[in-house]
């Protein structure tokens, strides 16, 4: 990655809606040309989505809650997060280290449709039990670790 690469993505990572023409403007390139860079970016998986952020009360999810799975001695964990991805109101999943093997994001309407959740996710083959925390308000979500271009060329 050279330095208008890392340049395209800080850009975009900051405005995934910014046109090409406007990107060049930043980086000093025409639209074609960061319309190829972009694409090859993407094919090399350094892009691997664009996405809108939105308000979860606005669509109804007013409860965030921190789940952490305690697998069964035998359970593949594997086999777990493969099951974890049919789960609507999981919106971020990651294998952890520590007592709990995966620690879940979940977005649900209220505390019963929390309640309903965790009944669910007890009943996967594998998980032993949970463990749950809710968050009471956020203070920043999504952020970006901000790095410069000229560190993102060393990666």
């Amino acid at each position: 990655m050279d330095t208008v690469d890392a340049s395209l993505v800080a850009a975009l990572r900051a405005n995934g809606r910014a046109s090409y023409a406007e990107l060049g403007r930043l980086v000093g390139l025409s639209g074609p040309s960061i319309q190829e860079r972009v694409r090859r970016l993407e094919e090399r998986g350094v892009i691997t989505g664009y996405r809108a952020t939105v308000d979860p009360s606005a669509l109804g999810l007013g409860l965030t809650a921190l789940i952490g799975l305690v697998l069964s001695d035998s359970a593949g964990h594997e086999d777990v997060g493969a099951l974890l991805e049919d789960v609507p109101e999981v919106e971020d999943c990651w294998f952890i280290a520590g007592d709990e093997a995966y620690m879940l994001k979940v977005r649900v309407a209220d505390v019963e449709g929390l309640e309903r959740l965790l009944g669910r996710l007890v009943r996967i083959e594998g998980v032993a039990r949970t463990r749950t925390t809710l968050v009471i308000s956020t203070r920043f979500e999504d952020r970006q670790v901000e790095r410069t271009p000229s560190e993102l060329v060393g990666s």
